[in-house]
């Protein structure tokens, strides 16, 4: 319970960091490289982002059976399970990078016509160096799901913490120098071998695994190859939705409505991550729960809790980014940059659903039930797809952020509350209950901001828009304190700051 505990709050430190470096470093770096090769870097980034679904859902299955083994106490399948996954990563290493090398000397045939020749060639450099990333990443990535499955977050968290703020602090300085997207791409690839190195070595020296290649139950694969399907249509479907944007906009309208575009990704990146501080953590524990066969009421009740937790969080980010989003981007990236902010905020109201409901993916994941959802969301990511070609013809970034948008709310929203409620018996009801109560409040404060046009008396510069949020934040939390939250979230809030006050005083 400490490591979760402290995984939690760790978390939520790297939300908060990566939030501030994010809003720190963004704008710097649009003005460094320029709107052009922005998008040519995002365009180039969300074309390998592809090459991840090969992973085909075998690092999460690695989490729940290396969770399910340690509860059976079954110690050589483990290290069984490790050698045979080490060497399936090393050949889907080898198949990444094949690919990066069929679209390094491909790529100009898919960009011709809305590329220079230098833009092209930057493109390709980028390519082939993100794909011998990829090649490392895959065989080196399971020892970062084994810390996962063995719950040791604070070792994990404190070095995501380091890499944020060395790869950042290097990347600035380089770009303060006159690098550009080259260098950002080879930054980036050594911090990321460094980290997958570092989880190999604590997976040896302190958690004491073994990986083992003699008596490999490659028929096991099977059973897990069933499980991982499933988290394998589910990575499709995530680039789909958020990778597929950005190509296609690549292809119809250019790099200018790509980095535009990208401008609202990054956003849309920074909300989601707020709402896995808490459901990160919690999937070893449902494992149990599920093999220790407890009753639906308890997985129920998990879910609502977890869902009121995040629901505080996403709330004050969505009404935050309704009040200050649109000053907030152009004092942040640039007046080129405003339609950003609707593109943005269509995707900041389609995703509350799903990530208030996050725990309810890792449910499903430890009861072995994905397959309604990743076949719902496969159909709606193609209907998504179709739509995003369609209305991208017609109206640009806003269209494709539409056709997004609407799949999001019909897929993870409507069909997927159905889903839990019918065949899940989880109480979505009492779930939606508890979430409109935390809603009231932020809601009144931000009507009420925006009908006595606060803004126009205290945001007239980035100083003073910082202000008017940690204004807001601050009345924020104070009405959800006493006016929404239960005594179980005020005791949360309570034991969190005194156990932070205390790990501080050591």
């Amino acid at each position: 319970m400490n490591q979760i505990r402290a995984g939690a709050i760790l978390n939520y430190l790297i939300i908060g960091l990566n939030t501030i470096v994010g809003l720190a470093y963004t704008p710097y770096m649009l003005r460094c490289l320029g709107q052009t090769e922005y998008g040519l870097y995002s365009l180039v980034a969300s074309i390998i982002a592809y090459l991840t679904i090969l992973d085909f859902g075998f690092g999460n299955a690695i989490v729940r059976y290396t969770a399910k083994y340690r509860a059976e106490e079954k110690h050589e399948e483990q290290w069984r399970m490790f050698g045979m996954f080490l060497i399936v990563f090393t050949i889907i290493g080898v198949i990444a990078l094949s690919i990066g090398l069929i679209l390094y000397y491909k790529i100009d045939l898919l960009f011709d016509n809305t590329m220079t020749a230098f833009e092209i060639k930057q493109a390709q450099i980028m390519m082939l160096l993100l794909s011998i990333n990829m090649a490392f990443t895959f065989p080196l990535s399971i020892f970062g799901s084994i810390i996962t499955a063995y719950e040791d977050f604070i070792f994990q968290k404190i070095l995501q913490i380091t890499r944020l703020l060395l790869c950042t602090g290097t990347i600035v300085v380089l770009l303060g120098y006159g690098y550009k997207a080259i260098s950002m791409v080879v930054v980036q690839t050594v911090f990321n071998l460094g980290v997958l190195i570092a989880n190999y070595v604590y997976c040896k020296k302190n958690i004491k695994i073994k990986i083992s290649f003699k008596g490999i139950k490659w028929t096991f694969l099977k059973e897990i190859g069933v499980y991982s399907f499933w988290i394998f249509l589910s990575s499709i479907i995530d680039r789909i939705y958020w990778s597929t944007g950005q190509f296609v906009l690549g292809a119809i309208s250019g790099t200018l409505a790509v980095a535009v575009f990208s401008v609202a990704i990054t956003l849309q990146q920074m909300y989601m991550t707020f709402s896995g501080a808490i459901s990160n953590v919690l999937l070893p524990r449902i494992v149990k729960i599920v093999h220790n066969n407890k009753s639906t009421s308890e997985l129920s009740s998990i879910f609502i809790k977890a869902g009121r937790l995040q629901a505080i969080i996403m709330l004050l980010v969505l009404f935050g980014f309704i009040v200050f989003g649109k000053k907030f981007i152009e004092y942040w990236a640039g007046d080129g940059y405003i339609e950003s902010f609707y593109i943005a905020l269509l995707f900041f109201f389609s995703l509350f659903i799903p990530l208030v409901q996050s725990v309810g993916f890792c449910i499903l994941q430890a009861k072995n039930c994905l397959k309604f959802r990743s076949l719902s969301y496969l159909i709606i990511a193609i209907v998504s797809l179709l739509g995003q070609i369609i209305l991208s013809k017609e109206y640009g970034a806003i269209g494709c952020s539409i056709a997004i948008s609407f799949a999001l709310l019909l897929g993870q929203g409507l069909i997927m509350n159905f889903y839990y409620q019918k065949y899940q018996q989880l109480n979505i009801i009492s779930f939606w209950k508890e979430i409109l109560k935390l809603a009231i409040f932020p809601f009144m404060l931000s009507f009420l901001w925006v009908i006595l046009d606060l803004n126009k008396f205290l945001v007239h510069s980035i100083g003073t828009l910082l202000v008017g949020m940690s204004i807001f934040t601050l009345i924020y939390f104070i009405g959800q304190y006493y006016i929404s939250m239960n005594k179980d979230e005020q005791y949360y809030i309570i034991s969190a700051g005194k156990y932070l006050k205390k790990k501080y005083a050591k």
